[in-house]
């Protein structure tokens, strides 16, 4: 039974926490005069962020939990502020005075500290990396995130479901067709309706053009954080034509409001050009990089996750099909039927995320193929429905999953969990016995979104 996501709604009388796992879902109810529940992270560590989280934006207490410090509130954040609970309505918060963030540290001698971030040169986004170092060597990592919390959550309460789009769409650039793909998949659970086959190929198109955008982008970054530019130049040419086809589909370099339930003109001939091109220079990518031996000793036996460990953690997406756990949500009879082929390798190093990601760049580029097609399909708007909806989604990342509740036509609750909150959680492990020179390299090669992560 594989643990997918843990979260709570507060209700009129009390607080419900939905743990969801890929069989079924748990419900539980607590008190809100004392908020207490066992925790479930003895069984399922992946799940301590959740309980954390929740601890912060409701005040739940879990038991017997091995983490219990802040995970989203800041080191001024008030302690009895909690976001999330219904009766929070402020615009704006004191800060308190300055109580200092534990992290996890190996102490002993020879044994030194390195603190990377959260400021980090280029454009990514804050995030720390708390390094427990014996010379060289990675002893241990803690990962802390969520310098730019964003209160999306809270955000949505109280809209109409059409109108939380455009904020939805917008959670993470990398994953918005994944994110909106989710968001359609509970509107049309609202309003009972199903989607022509048409506007699925047109929808599964737009999300493979993603997913091969972010590929590229990352078959290219690997080796260059191994030392060989050149691949990175090579890749991004080519992921830069891929981000101008998506323009070309949608209007929009990152797809926003792409996903609809109408379908627009698409110029097939010229289409088919591009994965032409693009099947060619895949190939000759992958000639070219295999036949380096020297970025292949940097990449083999670097940054593992044994299968074991990515099972443990509940990892997704590449990060657990390059440990050999065959899992991927395009495993339906619908993307079977259109050339779907799951792309696994077993090692769980730093070379086989590279080659998952290489396998899955042509599987895209042959069902892509299979999707293209003429049609003016319209799916008029219908009425929408009060209830619980859940949906997912495998973005570029991995699985996406997506809950809304809707009451009284508006939005309840709304809760995402993106893949990098599952993989972020299983990085310390793929650091340890490798030297510090090869963070860069194991975190690129995993490729996780720091906006996704923190919503």
């Amino acid at each position: 039974m594989r643990f997918i996501a843990r979260f709570c709604k507060e209700k009129s009388e009390y607080f419900e926490i939905i743990t969801i796992y890929d069989e079924h879902n748990e419900k539980e109810e607590i008190s809100k005069e004392h908020p207490s529940i066992k925790t479930i992270t003895i069984k399922n560590p992946a799940g301590i962020w959740f309980e954390r989280k929740m601890h912060d934006d409701f005040g739940i207490i879990f038991e017997d939990a091995f983490d219990n410090r802040p995970l989203v509130h800041q080191e001024r954040f008030p302690k009895d502020i909690h976001p999330l609970r219904k009766e929070f309505t402020q615009t704006k918060i004191e800060e308190t005075p300055y109580l200092p963030y534990k992290y996890e540290e190996i102490d002993g001698d020879g044994v030194f500290q390195v603190a990377v971030g959260p400021i980090h040169a280029g454009i990514i986004e804050p995030g720390h990396f708390q390094f427990s170092q014996a010379g060289e060597n990675m002893l241990h990592l803690e990962v802390r995130h969520f310098y730019t919390h964003k209160g999306i959550e809270k955000m949505l309460e109280g809209k109409r479901l059409e109108d939380a789009k455009p904020i939805v769409e917008r959670i993470s650039g990398n994953e918005s067709i994944a994110y909106q793909i989710c968001y359609r998949d509970i509107y049309l659970q609202a309003t009972k309706q199903e989607l022509p086959l048409s506007l699925q190929k047109r929808h599964a198109l737009l999300l493979e053009i993603e997913r091969t955008i972010h590929h590229l982008t990352d078959v290219g970054f690997i080796p260059n954080d191994a030392g060989f530019g050149s691949a990175l130049s090579f890749a991004s040419k080519l992921g830069e034509e891929a981000r101008r086809k998506m323009k070309e589909v949608t209007g929009h370099r990152f797809g926003f409001g792409a996903v609809s339930f109408e379908n627009s003109f698409i110029d097939i001939v010229a289409f088919n050009e591009w994965l032409n091109d693009l099947d060619k220079d895949i190939d000759f990518f992958e000639d070219w990089i295999m036949d380096i031996p020297s970025l292949w000793d940097r990449f083999d036996t670097t940054g593992i996750l044994s299968l074991k460990q990515a099972v443990k953690y509940a990892s997704v997406g590449v990060v657990a099909r390059a440990s050999g756990v065959k899992i991927d949500r395009r495993e339906n009879p619908f993307y079977l039927k259109h050339g779907f082929s799951m792309a696994n390798e077993e090692s769980g190093d730093v070379g086989a995320r590279f080659k998952v990601r290489l396998k899955e760049l042509k599987n895209s580029i042959e069902m892509m193929r299979h999707f293209l097609e003429e049609d003016e399909t319209v799916l008029e708007v219908a009425e929408i429905c009060d209830g619980e909806y859940q949906s997912f989604c495998e973005s570029s990342i991995g699985e996406l999953f997506m809950s809304i509740d809707i009451k009284d036509g508006v939005i309840e609750r709304f809760f995402a969990r993106d893949p990098s909150f599952m993989n972020w959680q299983a990085v310390h492990i793929m650091m340890q016995k490798d030297i510090i020179a090869d963070f860069p390299l194991i975190n690129k090669s995993c490729d996780l979104s720091y906006a996704g992560n923190d919503l």
